[in-house]
């Protein structure tokens, strides 16, 4: 239990109507969890005003209400504390309500549209490891320390991420790597964090369903970086054309990495086979068993990174040295007939792009590529027929297939799919709904030495269909198929 004057920061309160030494036993922003003596926020989303259950959040209990707009009725013994932003005093207060554990640990963050997962993933790893206590928060799993905590967002809200900073906290950990998504960033669910550092990977067509042109996308993550401490690091691809762009505004210490030109940190590629390639980084050649370039990106990040924190350059190397490829990122399965199955989370057509073109690098001219993948729905309608056009441009056969439909007809899906896919490659394109029957017929399609690639879900262990779950696992799947097919 809190005095609410200890949680609310300085000038944030336009009004305060009531008693503003109200005790708070918990912060909430979902009547539903509401319990006596809580703090609920009111919250304007984009499909719900969480101004319309302030009643119902003091029916439950609650004796502090946070609103940017104060209700007609205001009964005796509740605590009105009227804000510009419900969402940005969420995180503010969320990070006072635990004892500002980011100010506790080095947090280090990620945005860009590519690979943050594989980067704080394997950076977690290595900081394990290297023997530190250390914290993830990322698409696929939080974990404290080694404890691990199920993810439903990629980035989640204050009062979850703040509680599981606190715990990270509480077990000693020095170090927690976070991916920061442009939807986090924009729902102020960063607010009220110190970061010691931010990390921009890359950005390309993505979530426009969400924020409508490509320029607020862009800003989204840019506002990551302008808000960054005069004491942090900026770490920018140089690369990427927006790289520059989103440390332009920033106080953080900028850093730039590269593998095309002079930057503070460089890398090149000398070699890459399925099993691995050789880099070169800052003229020191090193062997990794992870696979392509958007992948040398993810590791010259890495060894950035580490070294920004203060580790030795060779340490870092040593450790780039050792990791293993991310769940559902470039995993393979390999059939006892020569046929290399590749697994992929690529969702969007750069990312898309880059694991088909890495395939090709590698790649024999005998070998064909066969690209199995879908779209998401209820999300970004605009990539889905350049998805289709990147493959259909880049592989040997292509298989359309459902992805995680939702609450939309997978028909609808495809046939927006394939208005990308140009009259002339037609032919070698496909259209199987049913995701088991699409992988099992580009196993049957496949011969000897041919690669197939699964993209769209890596990781994931579902399919999501008018709001349900069911199991569903694109590696488990292939190693059934080629069980059944060799008996």
């Amino acid at each position: 239990m809190m005095n609410l004057t200890d949680i609310l920061p300085e000038k944030l309160a336009k009004e305060i109507v009531g008693n503003g030494n109200q005790k708070v036993s918990a912060l909430t922003f979902d009547s539903r969890n509401v319990n006596p003596n809580d703090c609920f926020f009111a919250i304007r989303g984009t499909q719900i005003d969480g101004h319309s259950y302030i009643e119902q959040a003091i029916e439950k209990g609650a004796t502090t209400i946070v609103c940017e707009e104060l209700p007609k009725g205001k009964p005796e013994g509740i605590t009105f504390v009227l804000v510009e932003s419900s969402s940005l005093a969420l995180g503010l207060m969320a990070s006072l309500f635990y004892g500002k554990p980011s100010e506790k640990l080095k947090l280090v963050g990620i945005t860009g549209t590519n690979g943050k997962t594989t980067t704080v993933t394997l950076l977690y790893k290595l900081m394990l490891q290297f023997g530190y206590k250390v914290g993830l928060i990322s698409t696929v799993a939080n974990y404290v320390n080694d404890t691990k905590i199920d993810a439903t967002h990629t980035t989640p809200d204050p009062i979850t991420l703040n509680k599981l900073l606190k715990q990270m906290v509480d077990v000693g950990c020095e170090y927690c790597f976070m991916e920061v998504s442009s939807h986090a960033v924009v729902q102020n669910r960063i607010a009220g964090l110190k970061f010691a550092g931010g990390i921009f990977s890359n950005i390309t067509h993505d979530h426009l369903d969400y924020h409508k042109t490509f320029a607020e996308y862009i800003k989204a993550k840019k506002r990551f970086f302008d808000e960054l401490p005069s004491d942090a690091f900026a770490l920018t691809n140089m690369d990427d054309r927006n790289g520059m762009v989103m440390v332009q505004n920033t106080r953080a210490k900028v850093y730039t990495y590269s593998l095309r030109s002079m930057a503070d940190f460089r890398c090149k590629v000398v070699e890459s086979h399925f099993d691995g390639m050789m880099l070169n980084v800052d003229g020191i050649e090193v062997w990794s068993r992870l696979i392509g370039r958007f992948n040398a990106y993810n590791l010259l990040a890495i060894y950035s990174t580490l070294t920004l924190l203060g580790f030795d350059k060779n340490d870092a190397l040593t450790g780039i040295s050792s990791v293993t490829p991310v769940s559902g990122r470039f995993e393979y399965v390999r059939s006892d007939n020569g046929v290399t199955a590749v697994v992929d989370y690529a969702h969007t057509p750069d990312a898309l792009e880059n694991v088909i073109k890495t395939i090709n690098e590698i790649k024999t001219d005998n070998q064909r590529l066969i690209t199995v993948v879908g779209a998401g729905g209820n999300r970004d309608k605009t990539k889905r027929p350049v998805m289709a056009r990147v493959a259909a441009e880049q592989s040997d056969i292509v298989i359309l297939t459902s992805d995680n439909p939702r609450f939309e007809d997978p028909e609808d899906i495809l046939k927006d799919m394939k208005s990308g896919v140009d009259a002339s490659l037609a032919k070698k394109v496909v259209t199987i709904t049913d995701r088991r029957e699409a992988i099992r017929t580009a196993c049957m399609l496949a011969l000897k030495g041919d690669i197939i690639l699964v993209a769209g879900k890596g990781h994931e262990t579902y399919q999501e269909i008018k709001g349900v779950k069911h199991h569903f696992d694109d590696k488990e799947v292939l190693a059934e198929i080629f069980k059944s097919m060799q008996a």
